[in-house]
């Protein structure tokens, strides 16, 4: 088992950096910094610091919906994607809490 940190990013599902999805650029960037893995997640429904309420519904149009971005790492490495995001110019809401991970079965 393996002390870490849990840490999570909110975007909207169509925001774009760079020329490409925010969540594909973020999961992009923690890959090319050597991160040991991250995932996307698309919520139903949501709002954040501008109080929009975003749900999915059948006549509401695609790409408006809240996403999480979650990585499971050491806290040096949690500190320098922040850090990264922050110096590529983006504001993006973020929480950091203690975790511990590990593998089961045989290495």
């Amino acid at each position: 088992m393996q002390d870490c940190v849990y840490l999570k990013f909110f975007v909207v599902e169509s925001q774009r950096h760079s020329g490409q999805l925010l969540y594909q650029w973020l999961l992009r960037e923690a890959s090319s910094m050597g991160l040991p893995g991250g995932s996307a997640f698309r919520a139903v429904a949501g709002f954040g610091r501008h109080h929009v309420l975003h749900e999915a519904r059948f006549y509401e149009l695609a790409g408006e919906l809240p996403m999480e971005i979650v990585f499971v790492v050491d806290r040096d490495n949690a500190e320098r994607l922040i850090a990264q995001v922050a110096a590529a110019g983006l504001s993006l809401f973020y929480y950091m809490m203690p975790a511990q991970s590990g593998t089961t079965g045989g290495s």
